[in-house]
């Protein structure tokens, strides 16, 4: 008897999980802990756990160093900017859009 289960994403990720979908080594990630640019959810047996978004955020991290030239200090500075434009933008749509409606 075969019974098909949804696939389930894991809530947290080891070191090494983290490390292999980000394509760096686990001593870059741990660099990156120690830089305060990604936090892990707790240390427990087994090491550090990661939220599974922390690939993402490595690569971003990553990006942000290659391409903008950025240092680590300032990569937190600007990924704050990132989230507040990004919550601004969406406040902007939330705001035309009841304005398009109040029109009607």
């Amino acid at each position: 008897m075969s019974r098909d289960y949804p696939l389930a994403y894991p809530w947290r990720l080891n070191l090494e999980a983290v490390a292999r979908s980000s394509g760096v080594h686990p001593e870059v990630v741990m660099r990156f802990v120690d830089l305060d640019l990604i936090r892990p959810l707790g240390d427990a047996s087994g090491g550090p756990w990661f939220s599974p978004r922390a690939p993402e955020l490595i690569a971003r991290v990553m990006r942000l160093h290659s391409e903008l030239s950025l240092n680590y200090a300032a990569i937190p500075l600007v990924l704050d900017l990132l989230v507040r434009v990004d919550s601004l933008e969406r406040r902007l749509v939330e705001i035309t859009q009841v304005e398009g409606t109040a029109s009607q």
